[in-house]
């Protein structure tokens, strides 16, 4: 015969099993997109960091080369040469910035001219996204939404624990 505590501990072990199940998909998440990144960065003969980096200037910028540093969890000096490739591509700008009060400050700028390229090669995955979120209903997506930005921040302090350790 079950007893309440026979069913709470089931519920708990199942519980646990599609918890490992989500930190699981979440890592192959996580192989998948570094491999599809991987292959644009191949395509526009860019590298992961760079990549990165360019996304970032993106979606926060104009950012100082210092600021997109910390972003990107990046030495100084090693952005120094990511911004020369992607200046060199034809993907950014250094240029001065004029609301600083240091007039050495710079402020890196993504140049658009080149979004339709990188629009280009991540249609594909674009195309599946917007597939897989039809399927969902709006308060399905806030919770999708919801767990997926406490994860991004729980990534977030995880790496600041690591970095200040």
């Amino acid at each position: 015969m079950n007893s309440i505590f026979d069913g709470d501990r089931e519920t708990a072990r199942r519980h646990r099993r599609l918890a490992t199940t989500v930190k699981q998909s979440l890592r192959e998440l996580r192989n998948q997109l570094s491999l599809l990144n991987h292959q644009v960065g191949a395509r526009l003969r860019l590298k992961d960091v760079d990549l990165d980096c360019l996304d970032l200037v993106t979606r926060y910028g104009p950012l100082s080369p210092s600021a997109l540093a910390r972003r990107a969890g990046l030495h100084p000096a090693t952005l120094t040469g990511i911004l020369d490739r992607l200046e060199r591509g034809g993907w950014v700008t250094r240029e001065r910035d004029p609301a600083a009060a240091d007039r050495r400050a710079v402020a890196v700028r993504a140049l658009h001219d080149r979004n339709v390229e990188l629009f280009r090669l991540y249609a594909g995955m674009n195309r599946s996204m917007d597939q897989i979120c039809a399927r969902y209903t709006e308060a399905e997506l806030e919770l999708i939404a919801d767990f997926l930005g406490r994860t991004t921040a729980a990534g977030g302090a995880a790496t600041d624990d690591l970095a200040g350790a």
